[in-house]
């Protein structure tokens, strides 16, 4: 049994306190932080079977019981509790991103380097069983060499406006995740970014600095040319869709809905909308993930996601502001320190 301290009761928090108390056999929570933990949260954690909670994320550090950190806390903070996590020798599972700054991260690097902890990064929706079915096409030669890679990802409705200001903006933000599946699918990083993008959802984003809507054109080590298309308002629902066009073929997933039902009358042929947003479209995804990371530091094997995987994504999504601000394409070498 692996115990395991979670830092950060906010929403992506208590979805892992969630998935491990209700799915993950091999895991238990100990221990719950959060600065403003309130009653309501401890006696939620307390229900779900988490046998303690603090305000200090440094109790759970200095617990001799815990063996692992789900760090599930604000984005500023991801980086120093991780090297801090590390120090403690506490293996460490990392919410996306571990930092916009490439210095921080390489701060994370240099603290992993000749220690035994576990690394993973907190990119779901690897784990998705859609995205998996088309990776695992790729991987095997299904459809030959990849050439061209399309990912769309649409929100249901946009951030507010005092969200965007310390979120990072959308490349830092929404973007990333579609940054990290174009790497899974491709198998391999980015070499160069282009960016067209623009304010057409809602003006408070702009007046805020930031853009709603983006094309994303990156070409791939491989070759393979890859198209991201990102909007912050779909009104029919989460929009979240792959494709890879190869040598031999194409593999392509479409949106999860809550059923498969399609409806066929005089009026016409209609069928559900995707689910919502991503705690319905990723929940088992999220369990996964954490089933992969519990079973690498019980297996002591490598983690799916290491922290390699958690910079080059915050390269790209740095390469991609640069990009849109300077109206050209942008190597990903520019970025690297």
């Amino acid at each position: 049994m692996v115990n395991v301290g979670i830092i950060g009761a906010g929403r992506i928090g208590r979805v892992h306190v969630e998935s491990i108390c209700t799915q993950v056999a091999n895991a238990k929570v100990k221990m719950l932080a959060d600065p403003f933990m309130t009653e309501e949260t401890a006696a939620w954690a307390k229900d779900m079977g988490v046998a303690g909670v603090t305000k200090d994320y440094k109790e759970i550090l200095a617990d001799p019981e815990i063996d692992a950190v789900l760090i599930c806390s604000s984005t500023d903070t991801h980086s120093p509790i991780s090297v801090e996590a590390i120090h403690a020798g506490k293996h460490v599972f990392c919410e996306k991103p571990i930092d916009h700054d490439v210095e921080k991260i390489q701060e994370v690097i240099e603290a992993l380097k000749n220690s035994n902890v576990k690394y993973q990064v907190g990119f779901n929706r690897r784990f998705d069983h859609n995205f998996e079915a088309v990776w695992a096409a790729v991987a095997q030669g299904k459809i030959g060499d990849p050439q061209i890679i399309k990912v769309t990802s649409r929100d249901p409705k946009p951030p507010c406006a005092e969200y965007v200001k310390v979120s990072g903006g959308m490349f830092l933000d929404m973007t990333i995740h579609d940054f990290d599946m174009v790497r899974f699918l491709a198998g391999c990083n980015a070499e160069e970014v282009y960016v067209q993008a623009a304010v057409l959802v809602d003006p408070a984003i702009g007046e805020a600095g930031d853009v709603d809507t983006a094309v994303i054109t990156l070409k791939m080590e491989n070759g393979a040319i890859a198209v991201i298309d990102n909007s912050r308002k779909a009104v029919y629902g989460y929009d979240q869709r792959a494709e890879v066009f190869g040598s031999a073929g194409m593999v392509a997933t479409s949106n999860d809905t809550s059923s498969l039902a399609v409806i066929s009358n005089a009026e016409g042929v209609t069928g559900e909308k995707p689910l919502y947003f991503f705690l319905e479209r990723y929940m088992a995804a999220y369990a996964k993930e954490i089933k992969c990371f519990i079973e690498a530091i019980e297996k002591d094997t490598e983690t799916p996601l290491g922290v390699m995987d958690g910079l080059e994504p915050v390269l790209m999504g740095l390469a991609a502001k640069k990009s849109f601000e300077e109206h050209r394409p942008v190597k990903i070498s520019e970025l690297r320190k």
